[in-house]
Formats: C-alpha cells, sequence, structure tokens
C-alpha cells in the first residue's frame, strides 16, 4: 500500500469517527498546551529579568564596584562579619578605576545600601514609597536612562550642590496631570524643596514592581541629607558586553592600589555584574525545567494509552474490512501500515491542537498578567515531536495485531 493511499484512509476513519478521535486526543492536547504554554512563560521571563531586571540593577554591558556583593539569598555570620569590616567606596576609588578604564562608556558613583524611600509632595499631591538615589550624572548613562522631558543631572549640578532631582515617569504622572508638566515645578523630596529638572522616559514593570518610581538628586545633596550610606557603589558601562570580563580585571587592579592591599591579601570589595540575579532566577527555571518533563510524560503517557486502546478498539470494529483487503491481496505490511499511519496521524493532530492550545494559553497570561510570554521554535518542535513519537510508540501494537488477523477468521466477523 502506498504511503499516500495510507494517509487517506486514515484520513477518511478519523473524519468518520470526529468525537471518538478528539476524545482520543485529548490528553495529548493538554500535555502539549501544557508544555508549550509553560515554557512559553518560563522563556518569557527568563528573557525577561536578563535584558530588563539585571539591567535595572546594574546596566546593560556594566558592572559596579561595590562595598557588598550582588547576592540572591542568606549570607552566613562569618561573610557578613567580613563584609562589615570592609572600607566604603570614596570618590577616590571612583577616580582609581575612570583612569584604569579610558575606554568606559561611563563610570559613576551612586549612593548604595541602604536605599532610602520618601514621599514626593507636590501641593495637595503625594507619592509615597519612592525610591531615592544619589548619583553623579554617569549614572543615568550607565542605567540607560532616556529623558523624556527637560534635562538630565549634570557635573555642575553636582558640584554646585543644586537642590534639583530627576524623577520617573511614575512619579511625575502622578504628580501632575501630564509628566511633561512636571519640568520645573518645585516639591517636597526628603523634607526640601526641590526643583524638578527632569522626567525619565518609562521602562515598565515586571510582576507588578515599577522601573519608574524613582527619584535621583545630585550624590552630594543626597550626602548632606542622609550622610555617606554604607555601600556607595562605582558603576562602570562598557560598550561592548565582550569587553566587561578585560575591564572587570582592570578595575580590581586599580581598586587593591586604591587600598593599597598587598599580593596574597584578599579583595575588601566585590566587582559584580547581573550574574547573581540571574544565576537565582535560572535555579528557580531549573527546577520548574526538571518538574515539567515528569508530569508532561505522564500525560503523554496517558494519551498513548488511550490511543493504544481505541486503536484496538478500532481493529476490532474493522475486523470484516480487514479480511476482506487481504482476500483482495493486502499483505501484513500494508494493514500495518495502515493502522500505524493512523495512530501517528492522531497523535500529530493532538500535538498540533495541543501546540495552538498553548499558544492561546500563553498569549492569554501573558495579555491578562504581568507575566510575559515568549513561545519558542524548539518547544513546538519538541511537541510535534512527542505528539507523533506517541503515536508510533503506542501505535504499533494495535497495528501488528492488525496486520496478524487471519484473514479468513477476520471474512467471517460481522
Amino acid at each position: 500500500m502506498p504511503l499516500l493511499e495510507a494517509i487517506r484512509l486514515a484520513a477518511h476513519a478519523i473524519r468518520t469517527a470526529k468525537l471518538r478521535s478528539f476524545f482520543t486526543l485529548l490528553g495529548i492536547i493538554v500535555s502539549v498546551g501544557f508544555l508549550v504554554a509553560v515554557v512559553a512563560i518560563i522563556q518569557g521571563m527568563n528573557a525577561y529579568v536578563t535584558e530588563n531586571v539585571a539591567g535595572a540593577v546594574v546596566g546593560t554591558n556594566a558592572f559596579q564596584v561595590r562595598r557588598t556583593p550582588i547576592v540572591v539569598g542568606f549570607l552566613d555570620d562569618e561573610t557578613i562579619r567580613d563584609i562589615s569590616r570592609r572600607p566604603r567606596i570614596t570618590r577616590e576609588d571612583a577616580e582609581y578605576v575612570r583612569r584604569a578604564l579610558p575606554d568606559a562608556r561611563a563610570v559613576a558613583l551612586q549612593s548604595g545600601w541602604p536605599t532610602p524611600t520618601t514621599n514626593v509632595v507636590h501641593r495637595s499631591r503625594s507619592v509615597g514609597n519612592v525610591q531615592l538615589y544619589g548619583v553623579t550624572p554617569e549614572y543615568q548613562i550607565v542605567q540607560d536612562y532616556r529623558v523624556a522631558y527637560g534635562e538630565a543631572l549634570t557635573a555642575p549640578d553636582v558640584e554646585g550642590r543644586r537642590l534639583v532631582v530627576v524623577v520617573g515617569f511614575e512619579v511625575a504622572d502622578q504628580l501632575f496631570a501630564r509628566p511633561e508638566q512636571a519640568v520645573g515645578k518645585r516639591v517636597r523630596v526628603a523634607g526640601r524643596e526641590m526643583e524638578i529638572k527632569g522626567v525619565m522616559a518609562p521602562k515598565g514593570q515586571m510582576l507588578g514592581q515599577s522601573f519608574d518610581g524613582f527619584v535621583l538628586m545630585p550624590i552630594t545633596v543626597f550626602e548632606s541629607i542622609y550622610g555617606r550610606r554604607r555601600s556607595t557603589s562605582v558603576s562602570v558601562k562598557m560598550p561592548e558586553g565582550a569587553e566587561i570580563a578585560e575591564a572587570m580585571n582592570r578595575a580590581e587592579e586599580a581598586m587593591r592600589l586604591a587600598h593599597r592591599l598587598r599580593p596574597g591579601q584578599p579583595n575588601d570589595f566585590s566587582i559584580d555584574k547581573a550574574d547573581a540575579l540571574v544565576a537565582f532566577w535560572s535555579s528557580l527555571t531549573g527546577v520548574l525545567f526538571a518538574v515539567i518533563p515528569a508530569v508532561v510524560c505522564i500525560g503523554i503517557l496517558v494519551g498513548g494509552i488511550v490511543i493504544m486502546n481505541i486503536m484496538l478498539m478500532t481493529v476490532n470494529e474493522r475486523t470484516h474490512e480487514i479480511g476482506i483487503r487481504k482476500s483482495l491481496g493486502a499483505r501484513r505490511s500494508d494493514i500495518r501500515r495502515q493502522f500505524l499511519v493512523e495512530a501517528i496521524m492522531l497523535s500529530t493532530l493532538g500535538g498540533l491542537l495541543g501546540v495552538l492550545a498553548g499558544w492561546s494559553l500563553a498569549a492569554l497570561v501573558s495579555a491578562a498578567s504581568p507575566l510575559p510570554a515568549r513561545v519558542t521554535l524548539w518547544s513546538v518542535a519538541a511537541a510535534l515531536a512527542l505528539g507523533a513519537g506517541t503515536g508510533i510508540l503506542f501505535g504499533v501494537y494495535p497495528a501488528s495485531r492488525a496486520a496478524r488477523l487471519d484473514p479468513i477468521t477476520a471474512l467471517r466477523a460481522e
């Protein structure tokens, strides 16, 4: 029997029993749809964490020289005591790093932990829990901020201790009827009256956490209000990501010179990228990726068993048909191919419907919640391969049983 003829017969058999075919495929549809949807959400979250969250903390193509390392999780007591004995990062340290990295796009100094939050008040309106950062102008380059309205902070603002601020888009939007009206207005920040010099373009949010609820002020003004923070940081932005590793080595050498550390002495500072955040998220998604295959395999196994049982029932129902075909010259291989192709078509169709269902579910989740979703080609290919593989694996036995039927006995069947 030619393959095209087997496909035609399989399609006809599926069409004539639509409801049975649908319930046969239900297990595969659910399993494949679950696989595609969950992988899409995880991949979307991975991309978002790498491209946005990590960049929002450290900056893209950037790293930080810090007193405290970027760690997600708990530190042991000995590590905490060691960190507490470290010296603070100073402007002199920033200058050492700047001289060591003349090719850097920007070297900035910023206030570190603990980051204060404050209310920003304009007349009768107030925005609470706004994160306040003291920075040098280069920080705006490191963080890839774009000025939507007004101007960015400048070196004269820092040197002259000017009472000016740049606010995030969300702060301006909540305080004024239109964000562009914020420029030039006077607001109270941390109990001081200051002028809004500029409004940054929005960066959006993730999982309900906004990246636009902040105020930037000259670091000199910040320190006059709050004093020196315990973990002032130096942020460095390089032109390309490939240059970061070498730049971190040069920054380490510069910091060891600045702190007069002898050979063999451990660093009393940390140089970090956003790897800790990405690694933490990757560990979480690694657990999910370990659990998902087990869940999907259970669903595929159930779906495969259903397909096998339905195909066995189909063989019993079509025993007379098989006898007629054999009496007309059909070989065992022809009968086996006919039923195996039918099983593969059923499972592949289930895989296709599952992909569509998973894609739709991922789009729905992305539209109705802050969870991003990104359907990847490999997950679609894996889903289709699972569907087709299930048909082959669980269709072999029913097809072989149909091929072994005795033609005389089959012709006698009703």
